[in-house]
């Protein structure tokens, strides 16, 4: 049994769960190794205090369950079985508390759990699962820096197609391109490139819009790689920009260093969204900040925690997220520098390593 496995059946006993079903595949991974997509198939790893850990998986991923997951004892169910009659034939006597994944489950697949395997009460083990996830190995660290190193190779080759007249789209192609051909699984989250006035949307959506003289160029993207994920964010200028967007993009840059600088273990997390909005805010461009600081990431590209000026939690060693303070002027521009970084025990390692100066490409 894994050290995870352990380490969850010792938090069942203190929480006093009687049993726990995990349905999402990434947790099912996190704690068994067996990565997995089942679509709309039924997966679900089921503890029973006191009894061997159980995976359920659909029958055509038998194979891969035994060669990769931790756990022994797998029942698979084909399309025409019930699973939740699986589950049920698991269960010797009545149930005490059965701990779930509230966000994680709909409406229907709840309704079909609670009429096959029938609880007194059920919990919710989310919160459980999102605290096991923050403190990152050496071994997750490993491979989150392995999937910056990639997104920061396909910035670096993917800013060669940058040409006047070249649209948004044909460069978000290139980079999705290049991230499968340099061994990513995939993008983390949709390849955002914006240009021009376009670059004052947050989360705008790339087009046919012509690179021009003068834009600004937003690149924001990232990697999944052995399951884990890198989120960059890096804003270039096409030839000679304004004196104002120049300042924008000062206003940032020191943002995000003075954001980085804030944070050590212990102190707030809104401490260190407060520290980057007060250097944006001595630049006069407070009110263009329009989100928070940043986010955590792991396995999945936005996980806990959640940087911003509310959000009193404690920075603890383990921590990674995203440092990522943004302007954004409607028909001037905008900028968003965004790095992920890593807490140690001392302050901070930087996992992302491009560049943040302000480039200029010719184009």
């Amino acid at each position: 049994m894994s050290i995870r496995m352990e380490q969850l059946e010792q938090s069942m006993n203190e929480k006093g769960l009687d049993s726990l079903l995990v349905t999402d595949p990434k947790h099912v991974y996190y704690l068994t190794g067996f990565a997995s997509n089942p679509h709309e198939r039924f997966l679900g790893l089921l503890l029973v205090r006191g009894e061997e850990p159980l995976l359920i998986v659909p029958a055509l991923d038998a194979e891969a369950a035994a060669a990769a997951s931790s756990v022994q004892k797998i029942v698979t169910h084909s399309d025409t079985d019930n699973p939740y009659l699986l589950l049920q034939q698991q269960f010797k006597g009545s149930i005490g508390t059965l701990g779930i994944e509230k966000e994680q489950l709909t409406v229907a697949r709840y309704e079909e759990l609670v009429e096959s395997v029938p609880a007194k009460q059920y919990a919710d083990i989310g919160p459980l699962l999102r605290s096991m996830r923050v403190n990152k190995s050496p071994e997750e660290i490993k491979r989150m820096k392995h999937a910056m190193e990639l997104i920061e190779e396909v910035l670096r080759q993917g800013l060669k197609s940058v040409k006047v007249g070249v649209t948004e789209i044909e460069i978000v192609a290139e980079l999705e391109y290049l991230m499968k051909k340099l061994g990513a699984q995939g993008p983390s989250f949709d390849t955002m490139v914006l240009s021009g006035p376009k670059t004052a949307l947050p989360h705008g959506t790339p087009g046919d819009r012509k690179i021009q003289h003068g834009d600004l160029l937003m690149f924001d993207m990232g990697v999944y790689a052995d399951g884990y994920a890198s989120d960059i964010t890096r804003t270039f200028a096409v030839g000679e920009i304004s004196p104002e967007q120049k300042n924008i993009y000062n206003a940032v840059l020191e943002a995000n260093l003075q954001g980085i600088q804030a944070i050590k273990p212990g102190v707030t997390l809104a401490s260190v969204d407060q520290a980057a909005r007060a250097a944006i805010e001595k630049a006069g461009y407070g009110p263009y900040f329009l989100h928070r600081l940043g986010h955590g990431l792991g396995m999945d590209v936005h996980e806990y925690p959640s940087v911003h000026g509310n959000n009193t939690d404690l920075v603890q060693p383990g921590m990674v997220f995203t440092v990522e303070p943004g302007v954004y002027v409607a028909g001037l521009g905008g900028v968003r520098i965004e790095d992920d970084i890593f807490v140690t025990e001392n302050g901070v390692e930087v996992l992302t390593s491009y560049p943040k100066e302000l480039i200029t490409l010719e184009g």
